[in-house]
């Protein structure tokens, strides 16, 4: 087996060891997803979410409500929108502005995700993370061998692949 670079440099390479970790959570969790219809992208729950929490938002609102750059939320924006999920208003005070909402269509995704997928993906990270303890790095690798061991969308299925 190769040495894992990036783990045995340990803070050295923390930043991308997290960015690592973030794109096979993602990648898995994606798996999941991709039961509701129509399958979105990972990345885009949060900005759905956050729509769906706090009503429809600016885009630099709804940056800020999930922490990510203006320009990647804009982006994501014109995907969601292209799939009927979000959609754009620019109020009659200020053009310069555009407002987010969810359409029906979102709010109905937003639903069925909360309903079927969401409760799953969350149960299976809470499992992955449960008995950590210790130091960061070495919780890193007990979450990447945990990963390794048992991908997400095995853990969110409770162990069964989902039956399509």
């Amino acid at each position: 087996m190769t040495q894992d670079v990036i783990r045995s440099l340990g803070y050295l390479c923390l930043g991308t060891r997290l960015k690592r970790l973030g794109e096979a959570l993602q990648a898995d969790v994606q798996r999941v997803l991709d039961e509701l219809d129509p399958p979105v992208q990972a990345s885009h729950h949060p900005l759905l979410a956050a729509l769906d929490r706090l009503g429809p938002l600016a885009v630099g609102e709804l940056a800020q409500a999930v922490g990510l750059s203006q320009p990647g939320i804009t982006r994501s924006i014109a995907q969601l929108a292209a799939l009927g999920l979000v959609e754009q208003a620019q109020p009659n005070d200020d053009q310069r502005r555009r407002i987010i909402s969810l359409t029906t269509s979102g709010r109905g995704l937003v639903q069925s995700a909360r309903r079927n997928a969401w409760p799953r993906i969350e149960r299976a990270v809470a499992a992955l993370c449960e008995g950590l303890s210790g130091p960061l790095l070495e919780q890193l690798s007990a979450i990447e061998d945990g990963l390794a061991a048992a991908p997400m969308h095995r853990r969110a299925a409770g162990g069964k692949e989902p039956v399509r």
